[in-house]
């Protein structure tokens, strides 16, 4: 079944663009890790925070943090349509990295997903 694709955009021939199951799940994670709490109206606790940390210093306690906020988001969103297994969040430098390890639980299906951001994001 086709799903809005995220960012929303146009198709080619001018209509709303659409998705497959697989990567709309991609997208709402990047929803969900990129979604400051207190953005959505309805929806005031929806989001990780992520996007608030861009002008933390970068260390090894600022990933934990991070790993544990971003999981914690994504089960409370996404825990019907995804199984967290692993979330990885790495220092590289001036950048970090969120890899988030999931099953989609329609399919079963194991897939890992990465974001990187600069900053502290």
């Amino acid at each position: 079944m086709a799903q809005i694709d995220f960012p929303y955009g146009f198709d080619g021939a001018g209509r709303t663009a659409t998705t497959d199951g697989d990567e709309h799940i991609r997208d709402l994670i990047e929803q969900v890790l990129f979604t400051a709490p207190g953005e959505r109206v309805n929806r005031p606790e929806f989001g990780s925070g992520l996007l608030g940390l861009v002008f933390e210093p970068n260390s090894d306690a600022l990933a934990g943090a991070t790993r544990m906020g971003v999981e914690g988001a994504l089960q409370r969103w996404l825990g019907e349509l995804i199984q967290v297994e692993a979330v990885q969040v790495r220092n590289l430098d001036a950048m970090l990295e969120v890899a988030v390890q999931y099953v989609v639980r329609r399919t079963q299906e194991r897939r890992i997903e990465r974001f990187r951001g600069a900053g502290g994001v």
